[in-house]
């Protein structure tokens, strides 16, 4: 399924602001999370960056490895579902659910067009 091109473009940009929104959560989730500051640094630089990492290395539309559409997916539910889960640690499970379900459509959306446009380019 092709998408239109205003929503094409509406649907990449949504894609981007949630890829930066997960970094956001995972960040807010290891400063709040930790028994004490020096944990909270740790977990508040460590987890962002490790995702950020993993999106950069997989999933990223100009990532450093291209790899099977499945570990692409692989990496996106892991990097979104920490996402979510790091709502849901500080205490926003309405917005964990929320974030979850938008990134499970957009990622589907995204995916489909992206296949339908290989699709026909190969075609």
């Amino acid at each position: 399924m092709r998408l239109p091109g205003p929503l094409h473009a509406l649907n990449e940009g949504l894609a981007f602001v949630l890829e930066i929104v997960a970094i956001i959560a995972l960040a807010w989730w290891g400063f709040t999370t930790g028994g004490n500051i020096l944990v909270n640094v740790v977990l508040g630089v460590a987890t962002p960056v490790v995702a950020m990492v993993l999106w950069g290395l997989f999933a990223a539309p100009r990532a450093r490895f291209k790899v099977a559409l499945p570990l692409v997916l692989l990496v996106k539910a892991v990097v979104f579902g920490a996402g979510a889960l790091g709502f849901y640690g500080v205490g926003h499970p309405g917005s964990a659910l929320a974030f979850a379900v938008i990134t499970l459509i957009n990622t589907a959306l995204a995916t489909a067009d992206r296949e339908a446009h290989f699709r026909r380019a190969a075609g």
